[in-house]
């Protein structure tokens, strides 16, 4: 009898393992190869704006068209990344599949117009979505049905942005905002793994940044990232407040929905016309450039500008890639007063103002060193959690559940951080 029972067990095992393996495998190749496909349309959007200048006049149009798009088509997904957070932590319904083609096009409509958005938040709501379509099928519990919303945000991040391990960590960071579970680790990592390998086999390129130029190690050298990481900290909360604010701002001055992204997109397409396109599109040309030479000190602000009016009148795309430009711009032209490299300086605000702004300090700190190589992980890791401690309880993701309980160490040392904040600006 033990002997049948031990045998059971075993199979059982065995059969969970098989299980999860394909559901990973199969979650991968779909959000990679859709974030394949969202990467090669949202280059030639890119691309046609560049060439064909008159389209920024058109951002008003593109707008509207969005706004509809979603309020007459998408009402039941418009929370985006933070429905998917909601939908974790509390399942009400399944994510309606729509979600996917609608966050592709309204991101596609955003950036051909020219508006100053990012590119993960289609990726991860693509992933998650299809995703969910694996539900039944595998027959999975609530419970298994959470991993598998884990391994679809981990797809999407990774495949969008090349960086496997980032992805995986994120997926699990994110819907916490800086705690992890580490039981949907293995899943999380498959998923991104296969999701980066499908994208790259689609062969769709991604941004490579400089390899950043290293001090000497030291306590001084630390000592200065550390200053360097409450200033990004500081930068990712002013950019969370902005997004939210101008979306607050919006929605009470504005009664119709799809009316906020046109007139949004009026003020940016005159901005942009007489003041130029640095600030428009995702600006990697820009944040290339700041690895190079120093950045004008206003460039970040302007960058937070342009991103919180776009986002919060209604468009749609991502915060990450706005996050790096404010972070490596910033960085950049810290680098006259912090006696750090540029290069360094620049990958350090590239990453710590997106730790600060998401709550996602070990995914970025992952993040960094997948894009600027193992030896900057001893200076990433200091300027990442500093950022992390001094931008704010509230992220850019309002529905993180940082104030839940049992977010006890860096929870209460990250609101103690933010009270010595306030009281010193």
């Amino acid at each position: 009898m033990r002997t049948d029972t031990k045998m059971t067990g075993i199979r059982g095992f065995f059969l969970t393992v098989f299980k999860w393996t394909a559901l990973c495998c199969a979650v991968g190749l779909l959000s990679g190869s859709a974030s394949a496909l969202f990467l090669a349309l949202l280059q030639e959007a890119t691309d046609f704006r560049e060439t064909h200048s008159w389209m920024l006049l058109l951002l008003p149009l593109t707008g509207l068209l969005c706004g509809l798009l979603y309020h007459y088509a998408g009402a039941s997904v418009s929370g985006g990344n933070n429905l998917l957070i909601d939908e974790f932590h509390t399942p009400r319904r399944p994510i309606p599949f729509r979600m996917a083609p609608l966050v592709l096009a309204g991101t596609l409509l955003t950036h051909l117009g020219g508006g100053s958005a990012g590119r993960e938040g289609t990726a991860v709501q693509m992933g998650a979505a299809l995703a969910e379509r694996l539900k039944a099928p595998f027959r999975l519990s609530r419970k298994e049905r959470r991993i598998l919303l884990i391994t679809g945000i981990s797809g999407g991040f990774a495949s969008v942005f090349g960086t496997p391990l980032a992805g995986a960590v994120f997926g699990l960071e994110v819907l916490h905002g800086g705690r992890t579970r580490y039981a949907a680790l293995l899943p999380a990592l498959l998923s991104a793994l296969v999701a980066d390998l499908s994208c790259r086999a689609w062969q769709t390129g991604h941004t490579h940044y400089p390899i950043p130029e290293l001090p000497v190690l030291g306590i001084s050298s630390l000592g200065f990232c550390i200053a360097a990481g409450m200033l990004f900290g500081l930068a990712a909360l002013l950019f969370s407040q902005s997004v939210h604010a101008c979306t607050r701002l919006f929605a009470r001055c504005i009664a119709w929905p799809p009316l906020r992204p046109f007139l949004g997109g009026t003020v940016l397409a005159v901005l942009f016309w007489f003041g130029g396109t640095r600030y428009a599109g995702l600006g990697i040309p820009v944040i290339e450039e700041a690895f190079r030479s120093p950045a004008p000190a206003y460039g970040f602000l302007l960058k937070i500008l342009f991103t919180a009016f776009t986002l919060g009148a209604g468009f749609k795309g991502g915060e990450v890639t706005p996050l790096f430009f404010t972070g490596a711009v910033l960085g950049s032209a810290l680098s006259l007063w912090i006696p750090l490299p540029l290069s360094l300086m620049a990958a350090l605000g590239f990453t710590a103002v997106f730790a600060g702004a998401s709550n996602t300090p070990l995914a970025c700190i992952l993040m960094g060193i997948e894009l600027f190589g193992t030896d900057a992980a001893l200076y990433l890791v200091p300027a990442c959690v500093t950022a992390y401690f001094f931008s704010g309880h509230k992220g850019i993701y309002s529905a993180q559940a940082t104030g839940r309980p049992g977010h006890l160490l860096f929870g209460q040392a990250k609101k103690r951080a933010m009270q010595y904040t306030r009281r010193l600006f």
